[in-house]
């Protein structure tokens, strides 16, 4: 019986790092968990114990740090980018850096944005994923946790029932959800923040406007809508946990509910999950790796 060593890969998982640029009285704060991960000729190490090619995780750590000093870190993507073309040298054939940013808002103090006080913007995590391969890279950026609600504008009927069904139909539910979204750019030539910002209001402005008769109707007109706006995005997947909110029963009260107040459920959860690709988009190659499992 033969035995070989499978595709492997090692790095230094979720380095915190937060940046002050003080170039003047006005700071900016960068809060990222940055991941470094590097494949390549790594044998020796798996068979004979020789480190020889082995990177060390702690100095990829440190290389983060470094970067972050010696050039402003400017856009998640482009930090990456520079972090795995330095990495993919020598035995190490392609390096995956995952970035995570964490948003944080000026303190308003008499209606004006304080200089250097700040409070964090929520739970939503602007990210990507760049993979450098030799001299290629694909970049697939998007968004974690941007939760969304709207009241009215939401049906859910006409589904099949048996002997297990207990589920009501409705006409008209609120329908709310935290997003989980990728997107899988073309080219590497691209303004960032100005992306990132068109597809997320996209996104949400197809969710308010797009009367939804399910959940998985209102996945695909979010990506169909990104791609329509967004020459530069080659695909986008999209991840909806359908957070419930079932109708209160009243009655026992001598009251009536007329889709007022609700029992906000946190599980179990619906789970719609799905990918909108556009029809001419170039071979995605080892580019379709690079998108996060659900």
């Amino acid at each position: 019986m033969g035995i070989t060593l499978g595709p492997n890969q090692y790095g230094k998982a979720e380095v915190r790092l937060v940046t002050v640029n003080r170039s003047g009285p006005v700071h900016h704060l960068k809060d990222l968990t940055v991941s470094t991960s590097l494949r390549g000729d790594l044998e020796r190490t798996h068979l004979t114990g020789d480190n020889s090619d082995v990177l060390a995780t702690d100095t990829q750590k440190n290389t983060v740090y470094a970067f972050a000093k010696e050039s402003p870190v400017g856009e998640i993507e482009d930090f990456a980018l520079r972090l795995g073309r330095h990495f993919v040298r020598g035995p190490v054939t392609g390096a995956r850096i995952l970035i995570e940013e964490h948003g944080w808002d000026r303190i308003p103090v008499d209606g004006k944005a304080h200089d250097h006080a700040f409070s964090r913007s929520g739970s939503e995590k602007r990210t990507t994923a760049v993979t450098v391969q030799g001299a290629d890279s694909w970049v697939v950026s998007g968004l974690d946790d941007l939760v969304l609600l709207k009241s009215t504008g939401s049906e859910f009927h006409g589904f099949p029932r048996d002997k297990y069904t207990t589920l009501g139909e409705t006409s008209d539910r609120i329908l709310a959800t935290a997003v989980t979204a990728r997107w899988r750019y073309q080219g590497s030539e691209i303004d960032w923040a100005k992306s990132h910002t068109e597809i997320r209001r996209v996104m949400l402005e197809t969710f308010a406007t797009k009367h939804s008769l399910s959940l998985q109707q209102t996945l695909y007109a979010m990506g169909e809508a990104v791609l329509r706006a967004r020459p530069e995005v080659a695909e986008v997947r999209l991840s909806l946990p359908n957070k419930h909110h079932f109708l209160v029963d009243l009655s026992p009260f001598g009251l009536t509910n007329e889709n007022e107040v609700f029992y906000a459920a946190d599980r179990p959860y619906g789970l719609i999950e799905g990918t909108v690709i556009r029809d001419d988009a170039e071979d995605p190659g080892l580019a379709w790796h690079t998108l996060p499992a659900f």
